[in-house]
């Protein structure tokens, strides 16, 4: 999956933000939806310019950060 055909930075969007291109949807937001609990199809049902390769995007997205290292805490 290559997320970078899914995943856009804008700083004129959610102030640079991590987005689902052409949406103003946040990968903060997906992700916050997925552990409130959300599936997949109510994510979907919800924001209907989201498909299944963009929310497949968004965990690519955040497993690339994971590996370079960029979400870990000095906690």
């Amino acid at each position: 999956m290559e997320w970078r055909e899914h995943i856009a930075s804008d700083n004129n969007v959610l102030l640079g933000k991590p987005t689902v291109k052409g949406t103003r949807v946040s990968v903060e937001h997906i992700i916050g939806l997925l552990a409130q609990g959300w599936t997949e199809q109510q994510i979907l049902e919800n924001y209907p310019r989201l498909t299944h390769e963009s929310l497949q995007a968004v965990f690519s997205y955040i497993q690339e950060c994971l590996k370079d290292g960029l979400l870990y805490s000095n906690a």
